[in-house]
């Protein structure tokens, strides 16, 4: 495939290129994109023929710039290009063009296909999702799938320049950095507070068979123990011994609820509703 800049560079004039397509043996996707065939055009030929539709400072930006840098198992129908704000978003089927108050300094890659950094995609991507839970969704498969490190969000949600959605993206990042445990707890009080369910009692202290094991959240009088698992718990060996923990206090006749922080963030009602029944339930049981 080729742009026609490309075919005059290698003396292909535009009527041959007409004498090509009306032959059946080229076809044109656009107003520069001629493909030297006339199948389906591949995943890499699509990205190329985006950038080259859109024209001067285009270049692969937000989820489609992450799933060239290597994400995998997130759909997206459109691709999403950027321009500088001087530049121009025509309209291209399948496309979708955003101008750009500026740019990040040296956020573009120039080798091979032009894409915008990971770690600054990331952050558009978010800001442009359809929701917050889309939003989150993206961070997490960035940090998760290592193109981005929570510390190179952190520093491009500094410097790209985005309404809307900013603060829901700043905490993401807190929280996908691991160090928003006791901030997630904090939270979780209010909600109970604004859902009507009684203070909590909180980093309760337990025996357990292999030593003193630390609970989140416990409503002593219902045996109900709510976890609030941040990033942390993703690490290592931590969610072995997470299912340890919460398989002992299960024998034990405690009820565990898990709540992932960034679930916490983005839906929050979903989970206090199943805060609210598990509370509901034990409290109408009758005492063993």
């Amino acid at each position: 495939m080729f742009n026609r800049r490309e075919l005059r560079g290698l003396g292909i004039d535009r009527n041959t290129i007409a004498r090509e397509v009306a032959a059946h043996r080229w076809k044109i996707h656009g107003k520069v994109t001629i493909a030297t065939h006339t199948g389906e055009l591949s995943i890499a030929a699509q990205r190329w023929r985006a950038v080259w539709e859109v024209g001067s400072g285009a270049a692969l930006d937000g989820v489609t710039s992450l799933q060239a840098a290597g994400l995998t198992s997130f759909d997206e129908e459109r691709l999403h290009v950027s321009v500088p704000h001087s530049g121009h978003t025509p309209v291209v089927p399948g496309v979708r063009g955003h101008r750009l108050v500026t740019r990040v300094a040296g956020e573009v890659v120039d080798a091979g296909i032009p894409r915008v950094r990971p770690h600054v995609a990331a952050i558009r991507a978010a800001h442009w999702a359809v929701s917050d839970r889309q939003a989150a969704l993206i961070l997490c498969m960035t940090v998760q799938q290592r193109l981005a490190a929570p510390r190179q969000l952190a520093d491009a949600q500094k410097r790209v320049r985005i309404r809307g959605r900013a603060g829901l993206v700043g905490q993401m990042i807190r929280d996908l950095a691991g160090g928003a445990q006791s901030l997630g707890e904090l939270d979780f009080g209010r909600l109970c507070r604004e859902h009507g369910l009684p203070e909590p009692s909180r980093q309760v202290v337990r025996e357990g068979p292999s030593g003193r094991i630390y609970l989140d959240v416990r409503w002593d009088a219902v045996a109900l123990v709510v976890e609030i698992d941040g990033a942390q718990h993703r690490q290592g060996l931590a969610v072995t011994a997470d299912n340890l923990r919460r398989n002992q206090l299960g024998i034990e006749g405690e009820l565990v609820l898990t709540i992932d922080l960034i679930g916490l963030r983005v839906q929050p009602s979903a989970f206090m509703q199943q805060v609210i029944d598990a509370f509901t339930y034990l409290s109408r049981r009758p005492s063993r």
